[in-house]
């Protein structure tokens, strides 16, 4: 969250979630890269999202930036962008598609992921995110095939997500899959490390609350807020990543974490930041394409031991042309 926002009380930590892949309709284009893309039109991008680039880290394959509401990505030919707040994420992806073509040779989108969680107050947000229905809309103007899904309890913890209908073979083919854990209801001991009156740096609070140990090999580029709020981005080889956003205060306390790393089970890293965060319900999504080694790892979700000291709530299961989705809501029992 931007510095000094959270002094209101308020804060809707909920990001969106926007991931775009590339590809070209001509050959000769084997070098085309978005890191080519000049860090001042990224600037100029994230003007129109309401945020900025607040740090980077950078590896031979991928670009990694905190901003002032949450994260973006760069690599070859994947983009992606994690915005909190009431930022308009959306406002990014029509001249995004119109320069990458122009600068990049990259004409054709060949797959694009939207998601967010249910928002906490949909009134404060800017058109068109006040609802997942205009969202659609306005997504419906700019993609052909697309379709729209919402898993979860309607008039609980819901998860939206719109994506476009590939035809088989056309979307992505190289292995993909992505791990999100979306957590409310947050231990106040273990929120507490994340204001900066604990009087704590980022990296202290990145190791104080056990998020260096998930995954010690990574590089991590960690900041924290004032008067609170902490964003932190990691980055390994192949274009990997995992991300963490925590929002604080005991009225809307939340922290999101997503990676890209592939696992055959996320077992052991689930329960990880399960112990970091202690929340009393969470939800978790696992998207994986059919090349990727994490293809299976939905069975693990189904079996009633998944996850220590918590009830499953919901559990749901989408298999799309080139992805399998599982969907499942936790919670802590009642005491």
């Amino acid at each position: 969250m931007a510095d000094g926002e959270a002094a209101c009380g308020f804060f809707e930590g909920t990001e969106k979630l926007l991931e775009m892949w590339f590809s070209s309709s001509s050959i000769g284009t084997d070098n085309a890269d978005l890191r080519n893309i000049d860090r001042s039109y990224w600037d100029n991008l994230l003007e129109r999202v309401q945020c900025k680039i607040l740090s980077s880290v950078s590896n031979q394959s991928i670009d990694a930036y905190v901003l002032s509401e949450s994260s973006m990505f760069i690599s070859k030919n994947r983009f992606i962008l994690k915005t909190c707040g009431t930022t308009t994420l959306m406002y990014a992806i029509r001249p995004l598609i119109e320069h990458v073509g122009k600068i990049c040779g990259f004409d054709v989108v060949q797959d694009i992921f939207y998601s967010r969680k249910k928002f906490l107050h949909p009134e404060l947000q800017s058109t068109p995110h006040q609802s997942f229905d205009a969202e659609v809309t306005y997504l419906d103007e700019m993609f052909q095939d697309g379709s729209a899904y919402a898993l979860g309890r309607l008039n609980s913890d819901c998860w939206y997500l719109y994506t476009i209908d590939c035809q088989i073979g056309n979307g992505v083919q190289q292995p993909d899959q992505t791990l999100e854990l979306l957590m409310t209801d947050l231990d106040k001991s273990v929120m507490n490390i994340f204001t900066k009156e604990k009087g704590l740096t980022a990296h202290q609070a990145t190791d104080k609350s056990g998020i260096s140990g998930l995954m010690p090999e990574a590089l991590i580029d960690d900041y924290l807020f004032e008067p609170c709020g902490y964003s932190m981005n990691g980055i390994l080889p192949d274009a990997c990543y995992f991300t963490i956003h925590v929002t604080p205060e005991p009225e809307c306390s939340y922290v999101s974490f997503e990676t890209n790393v592939a696992q055959t089970s996320y077992q052991e890293l689930v329960n990880k930041l399960l112990n970091c965060f202690k929340p009393k319900k969470f939800l978790m999504t696992i998207f994986a394409n059919k090349a990727s080694v994490a293809s299976e790892s939905h069975k693990d979700l189904e079996q009633p031991g998944f996850v220590q000291g918590y009830l499953r709530n919901d559990h749901q299961f989408c298999s799309f042309k080139n992805y399998n989705l599982t969907y499942t809501h936790y919670a802590r029992p009642p005491i």
